[in-house]
């Protein structure tokens, strides 16, 4: 395997995260910011943060895939979610349970950031997730 996730001792536990990871292989895979939408753009999960978080995760699983890499290979994932608010943890959480084990999405996840903006660039984009992932 070229990543190894961890969280060291003294860090803030649990998370659904993982803090660390160490990456070994020679080649990176950027997947760009992926949304709730099906191949041909139709939305998915109009106003369902959940249902978003869970099919963005799916269309990255996809990117990987099409580079050789699955979610073992992701170095970090960053989220992007729309009037975030703590509350919302629920939601979110509850959208990457429903798909980890389809798309091979181990818990805790691979180090993530989940930023709160404003809005994204189309009005019921509710969440956008991005992947960086190294393999052999």
């Amino acid at each position: 395997m070229t990543v190894t996730h961890f969280t060291p001792e003294g860090m803030l536990q649990p998370t659904p995260y993982h803090h660390v990871a160490v990456g070994t292989g020679s080649r990176h895979v950027h997947v760009s910011g992926q949304i709730a939408r099906r191949a041909d753009g139709t939305p998915v999960a109009p106003g369902d943060l959940a249902g978003q978080v869970a099919q963005a995760l799916r269309n990255t699983a996809l990117g990987l895939g099409g580079a050789g890499a699955t979610f073992d290979d992701v170095l970090r994932l960053t989220f992007y979610v729309t009037r975030w608010s703590p509350d919302r943890i629920g939601d979110f959480m509850a959208g990457v349970e429903a798909v980890a084990d389809e798309i091979g999405l181990r818990l805790p996840m691979p180090p993530a950031s989940l930023i709160g903006v404003d809005h994204l660039f189309e009005p019921d984009v509710l969440v956008e997730v991005e992947a960086t992932a190294v393999i052999d």
